[in-house]
């Protein structure tokens, strides 16, 4: 194939021939182009993040551009959804907490489509996207069922606030599959890091090689060694779409998803955050249901003895609720665990030990945090910022005094470096969305 030498690198065609509309169509939602595969089955998706910055006279967005067309068009045509999504790094290395944003809202986008299956998605890093896998490398959602990353830049350049390592990260999740498609005539200051982020993957990485590729050969180098690459990689990544979603993993964290509470448990599990100054200050000392979750609620006191746990509850046997909550319709209290109570309890331990990514683990990228006094922060860069002085400082202690369960939230009263506090976690698909401290 002819380059068409008078048009700029980006607006080069895509190394692989294909018509474009012939056997899927394209839907555009906001931010996002849709490539849907014809038929109306669910299928798995892929999200292809572009790298950036773009040139300073870029009249054409990305996802317009040959070689995100020709990506998606191709996905497309194997049968699965593609996603294309414009984000702000287009624009310079000082939006990259924006784009960081853009791509989650994509993320929630994408699996809520009709045609997507939410718990198969792989996300497909470009060039200067690179910096923004490692978040997805460290959390690893259990939706996500693979990572590719084609010649991507991997180190923030000086001056620019950084994400996630990737290289820090790669292989904390066994199970997360990961593929690197690297070019031999790669420019110094994108290949060394690139090399380092092989040496620390070791065997958590699968690795496609393009000797004589440059940056960008997938529409600058027209070869078969390039025609190879692309079409390995998107080999690859449609058969990690297509792998069983029930097979068994070795997730730190529960696979298995949180079903959504019913209309009267959603209802009780957002009042809660809403209580009344009355129920709050009730709350400091002893946690009280909502009236409409008390028949679905369960509640867990704080671990006790082994000479207590046997012995029957009686009046005499010393209580961590007021008098007034535990003669009124409390609920009976239980042992056991769920999966929201067991993803706070490792958010738990993570703060305990000092641990701020493994704590920042336990959340996912768009957690909102509602603290008592007002101010609000949403996703993990605004915890971190929050959170590392006091991990720092060694300063993070908590004890907790009780917690009870409503649907997918989790309701606990905590002394946290001697302060009492209550606090309401909800979570889904194993991570913590939303916290609410109401005192």
């Amino acid at each position: 194939m002819t380059r068409m030498t008078d048009l700029p690198p980006y607006l080069q065609p895509f190394v692989l021939d294909v018509e474009q509309g012939a056997e899927h169509r394209v839907d555009r939602v906001g931010e996002l182009d849709f490539h849907r595969p014809a038929g109306t089955a669910r299928t798995g998706a892929i999200l292809l993040v572009h790298g950036g910055p773009g040139p300073a006279d870029l009249e054409v967005p990305p996802r317009d551009w040959p070689v995100y067309q020709g990506y998606a068009a191709a996905i497309a045509q194997r049968g699965q959804v593609a996603v294309v999504v414009d984000h702000s790094l287009i624009r310079g290395l000082d939006q990259l907490a924006t784009a960081a944003d853009d791509v989650e809202a994509a993320v929630g986008v994408l699996r809520a489509d009709p045609q997507v299956d939410p718990e198969r998605v792989v996300l497909w890093f470009f060039s200067g996207a690179g910096l923004l896998a490692g978040e997805w490398l460290d959390s690893r959602p259990d939706w996500l069922r693979a990572v590719a990353l084609t010649y991507p830049l991997l180190a923030t350049p000086p001056g620019v606030d950084e994400l996630v390592s990737a290289a820090e990260v790669i292989g904390k999740h066994k199970d997360l599959p990961v593929l690197l498609t690297r070019v031999g005539r790669e420019r110094e200051e994108l290949a060394r890091p690139v090399a380092e982020f092989v040496s620390a993957g070791g065997a958590a990485l699968d690795i496609i090689d393009v000797p004589k590729g440059q940056h960008g050969f997938d529409m600058l180098d027209h070869s078969e060694e390039s025609r190879a690459a692309v079409t390995k990689a998107l080999d690859w990544a449609i058969a990690h779409l297509g792998e069983d979603p029930t097979a068994p993993t070795q997730l730190p964290i529960p696979a298995a998803t949180i079903p959504a509470p019913q209309p009267t448990k959603a209802a009780a599990a957002v009042a809660a955050p809403r209580a009344s100054a009355n129920q709050a200050a009730s709350a400091a000392t002893g946690l009280v249901a909502p009236p409409a979750a008390r028949v679905e609620v369960r509640a867990e006191k704080a671990a006790v003895p082994a000479s207590q746990q046997s012995a029957p509850a009686t009046s005499s046997t010393p209580a961590t609720t007021t008098s007034a909550t535990a003669t009124a319709s409390a609920p009976a209290v239980v042992q056991e665990e769920t999966a929201a109570s067991r993803v706070v309890a490792r958010e738990h331990a993570a703060f305990e030990a000092h641990d701020l990514e493994a704590f920042l683990a336990m959340y996912s990228p768009t957690a909102l945090l509602q603290f008592a006094d007002g101010p609000v922060m949403r996703g993990r860069r605004s915890l971190r910022e929050h959170y590392r002085p006091q991990f720092e400082a060694g300063e993070c202690k908590r004890e907790l005094v009780q917690r009870m369960l409503v649907g997918d939230w989790v309701i606990e009263q905590t002394i946290t470096n001697q302060t009492p506090t209550v606090a309401l976690y909800q979570v889904q698909d194993g991570l913590i969305t939303e916290v609410r401290f109401i005192s």
